[in-house]
């Protein structure tokens, strides 16, 4: 069976939003450190998670043991083979997630969506509901 449209619509513009985020840590940091050979520059692809330093992606979880039960993980990674030390990622990863709340509105108007710090990591909680099927 395939997804349902809006579930479709729903995950389209989250990318979107996630890709923006991207390109603005891109923008900051992306010579930061050096990229992975194996690492396609940044614009080489369509998809601003598949090249440059950084790979800013949601990963839906279940929340099974959170507090804040499902919702999506804001996953921070950097494509290189220096070691970046933990003052970086901290960095890097507030950021995304500083700027994923502030466009969640813009993306989301009709939706009560927020950022929480979810353990070591952030997620954005809120209502995932498709409305009327």
């Amino acid at each position: 069976m395939p997804p349902h449209p809006k579930l479709v619509a729903f995950t389209n513009t989250l990318e979107a939003l996630f890709h923006e985020v991207d390109n603005e840590l891109e923008d900051r940091w992306g010579d930061r450190f050096p990229l992975h050979p194996n690492r396609p520059r940044r614009g080489a692809t369509n998809n601003p998670e598949l090249d440059g330093l950084f790979e800013i992606a949601p990963d839906f979880t279940a929340g099974f043991g959170s507090k804040w039960g499902r919702g999506y993980l804001i996953s921070c990674r950097v494509a290189t083979l220096e070691k970046v030390p933990p003052e970086w990622m901290r960095i890097f990863t507030e950021t995304a997630a500083a700027l994923v709340q502030d466009k969640l509105s813009v993306y989301f108007p009709q939706r009560k969506l927020e950022v929480v710090r979810d353990g070591r990591s952030f997620k954005i909680i809120g209502d995932f509901s498709l409305g009327a099927v």
